[in-house]
């Protein structure tokens, strides 16, 4: 069984530019670079503060992407969903990511 597609998986009614999308890619590279590299901090006995040092970097990078996508969210997705009358909904759906980002 194939989980990816039994999903209920949704996509974007306007296609994200590809500049946009290879940007996101190499961000999400060097992030798993740094994850790599804190695991062999971690097998190499690093010292805990600079393994901390180096997660946070990490985060830090996780939310900068996080927070490109959703300004990319309300300037399409949401933009479009209220022009097709879909206020209460996208309204809710904004209201719930906002908490999760938190």
């Amino acid at each position: 069984m194939d989980s990816y597609k039994e999903c209920k998986c949704r996509y974007k009614e306007i296609k994200r530019d590809q500049s946009e999308v290879d940007s996101l890619k190499r961000r999400i590279k060097k992030i798993t670079g740094q994850l790599n590299g804190i695991t062999k901090m971690l097998d190499d006995n690093r010292y805990c503060g600079d393994i901390i040092i180096q997660l946070s970097a990490c985060e830090a990078a996780l939310k900068s992407i996080s927070n490109i996508l959703f300004e990319e969210h309300i300037k399409t997705c949401v933009v479009s969903q209220i022009k097709d009358g879909h206020e209460e909904e996208v309204t809710n759906e904004i209201i719930k990511l906002i908490k999760d980002l938190k």
